[in-house]
C-alpha cells in the first residue's frame, strides 16, 4: 500500500508527464506549421513516450492500492523564436522533470518505500537518455546555425525516429 505522501507525489508526477506530452505536441504543431515534418515527427514520438510515462505512474498507483487523481494540465506555449529555442526548451523541461523524479526518489527513501525506489530507478535512467537526446539535437542545431539545407537534412534525420 502506498503512503498518502507517495500517492500524492505520484499523482503530481502524472500531471507533469501529461504536461510534457502536451508541451511536445504543441512543439510538433509548431514544426508542422514551419513545414518541418521530421522535427514534428520526433516530437510526436516524444509525446507518446511522455504519455507512456504518465500511464506507468498511473498503473503503479493502482497496483499499490492507491487512488489516482488527475490534475489540470496548463496550456503550453505555442511558438518558439527558432528551432534552437524550441529544443533548448525541451532540454530545460527535461531537466525540470529530472529534478522532480529525483525529488520523488528522495521521498521514497524517506518513506522507506523500496518498491517505489525500484520504479523510480527506471525513470532516473530514462531521464539521462531524455536529456542526452535533447542535448545532442541542440549541439547539431548549433553546428548548422539555421542553414536551410542543413536544417532540412536534420529534419529528414529526425523524421526517421522510431516510435516506442
Amino acid at each position: 500500500m502506498l503512503t498518502k505522501v507517495m500517492q500524492d507525489t505520484f499523482n503530481a508526477q502524472i500531471q507533469k508527464e501529461f504536461y510534457s506530452a502536451y508541451l511536445y505536441l504543441s512543439m510538433a504543431n509548431h514544426f508542422e506549421q514551419k513545414n518541418l515534418p521530421g522535427f514534428a515527427h520526433w516530437l510526436k514520438v516524444q509525446v507518446q513516450e511522455e504519455q507512456g510515462h504518465a500511464l506507468k505512474f498511473l498503473d503503479y498507483i493502482h497496483e499499490r492500492g492507491g487512488s489516482v487523481v488527475l490534475q489540470a494540465i496548463q496550456q503550453p506555449p505555442s511558438e518558439w523564436k527558432s528551432n534552437l529555442a524550441a529544443f533548448e526548451n525541451v532540454l530545460e523541461h527535461e531537466q525540470l522533470v529530472t529534478a522532480s523524479i529525483n525529488k520523488l526518489y528522495e521521498i521514497a527513501l524517506a518513506e522507506k518505500d523500496y518498491a517505489s525506489q525500484i520504479l523510480l530507478q527506471w525513470f532516473i535512467n530514462e531521464q539521462v537518455e531524455e536529456e542526452k537526446n535533447a542535448s545532442d539535437i541542440i549541439a547539431q542545431l548549433h553546428m548548422i546555425e539555421d542553414r536551410d539545407t542543413a536544417v532540412l537534412m536534420l529534419d529528414h534525420q529526425l523524421g526517421k525516429r522510431g516510435g516506442e
